[in-house]
């Protein structure tokens, strides 16, 4: 039993079976993209002994986007709405990681309430993320309940970005150098009334679950990896601390006053799909932790730094104030001089490191920037997962590593 401690492609037609066999035993499957498990994206040629996995290789790339080459041709400013679709369960982290970035290039001064204000956002995010990797892992195991149970509360998350942006998926959340506006009384209401229902649904959902005769049968074992090959492969997030290493962004290297906070790393042992899902269903508890803390701790001051060069003033101002009025042209028209230099900073996403490696040059854009996704180096452990294992417990460690198709091809 898993136990836990805290603190510490081939060119082929997409069909199913095909019709050549070797041996007359060993046949090959298409699992995906037309596979519901795998959305359309994911495809996986395995070569199968009945149901037992021999081998498999993946093909990635169904939807790529070229968000860096994007990037490197937009402005600052803009390319906050490309973060969005990397991983598009938790945009708020992607944005906010981004907006780091740059303010650690031109060396801003961030105030305290608008660190605070960024924790609250981002352990939203989190919860969200692994409310619906954990809910799909459960719908993939035939429990159906408990997915209806947590999208309803997702529900009250996105109800809280909307307060803050307007915006619920793909969120496009903050400005470098803080927020569009303070938080609303609305939304102050809203949070303390999420804080009032969630718990309650969460718990009743963690008891049709966790200790679940069947479930456990069906997850323990399933798409194990020991945290040597894990570190090789360059895991992180949940997917590594699942392994049995309680390394976090948040706590190794913080960022945005996060040092500030109590709170526990929980890890597993396995590294298979039960640890993964129990990892993540105790960092909903802790993120619930954390956003209390600084929800009741929020510190007075400006929800935006004095960097007026960067920051996009407020409407009334542009169409009131001359030299608000020149800032918002030379923002939005890239006319602003940005340092040249070489920064790397990287935030704990809801599924892992989220790192951005930004050169400039001085010019109006990015001269190179590199997303480094999370999903992409998972995606690469797939294969040696799930060998030996069945079709159906292909389908769980997929769901369980949650791989975000849009972070993965990028």
């Amino acid at each position: 039993m898993s136990t836990f401690k805290e603190d510490s492609a081939y060119d082929m037609p997409h069909v199913g079976l095909s019709n050549e066999t070797i041996d007359g035993d060993i046949a090959t499957l298409n699992l995906g993209p037309t596979h519901p498990a795998t959305h359309g994206i994911f495809q996986n040629i395995l070569q199968v002994d009945g149901e037992k996995i021999l081998s498999s290789e993946q093909t990635v790339g169904y939807i790529h986007r070229a968000f860096e080459k994007l990037a490197e041709r937009r402005p600052y400013n803009q390319i906050t709405p490309i973060t969005d679709r990397l991983n598009y369960c938790s945009s708020p982290i992607n944005n906010i990681g981004w907006h780091m970035t740059v303010e650690k290039l031109i060396g801003a001064e961030i105030p305290k309430r608008v660190d605070y204000m960024r924790v609250i956002v981002m352990e939203l995010a989190r919860i969200a993320d692994h409310l619906i990797c954990n809910s799909v892992i459960g719908v993939d195991t035939g429990a159906l309940t408990g997915f209806t149970y947590l999208f309803q509360e997702r529900e009250k998350i996105y109800e809280l970005y909307e307060e803050i942006c307007g915006a619920r998926l793909t969120t496009n959340v903050g400005r470098i150098g803080g927020f569009e506006r303070d938080f609303s009384p609305e939304f102050h209401r809203k949070l303390e009334d999420f804080f009032r229902t969630f718990p309650k649904v969460f718990n009743e959902f963690d008891s049709l679950l966790s200790r679940n005769r069947i479930f456990m049968d069906r997850t323990r074992g399933a798409g194990p990896i020991s945290v040597e090959r894990a570190l090789n492969y360059g895991f992180v997030g949940p997917n590594l601390r699942a392994a049995g290493l309680d390394y976090d962004v948040r706590v190794m290297n913080p960022y945005s006053s996060y040092e500030d906070f109590d709170f526990s790393i929980p890890v597993g042992v396995a590294g298979d799909t039960y640890d993964r899902f129990m990892v993540r269903q105790e960092e909903i508890r802790q993120s619930l932790k954390i956003i209390e803390q600084a929800w009741k701790n929020l510190p007075e001051g400006s929800y935006k730094a004095d960097i007026p060069e960067f920051y996009l003033p407020p409407k009334e101002e542009v169409y009131n104030n001359m030299e608000a009025l020149i800032y918002h042209f030379k923002i939005v028209m890239g006319e602003t001089p940005i340092p040249a230099g070489e920064v790397y900073h990287s935030v704990e996403g809801g599924n892992g490191e989220l790192g951005y490696y930004l050169i400039s040059d001085g010019g109006r854009s990015p001269y190179r920037l590199q997303f480094r996704r999370p999903c992409f180096i998972y995606y690469q452990a797939y294969p040696e997962m799930i060998i030996g294992q069945t079709i159906s417990d292909a389908v769980l460690t997929l769901s369980s590593m949650n791989v975000i198709a849009g972070e993965l091809d990028a």
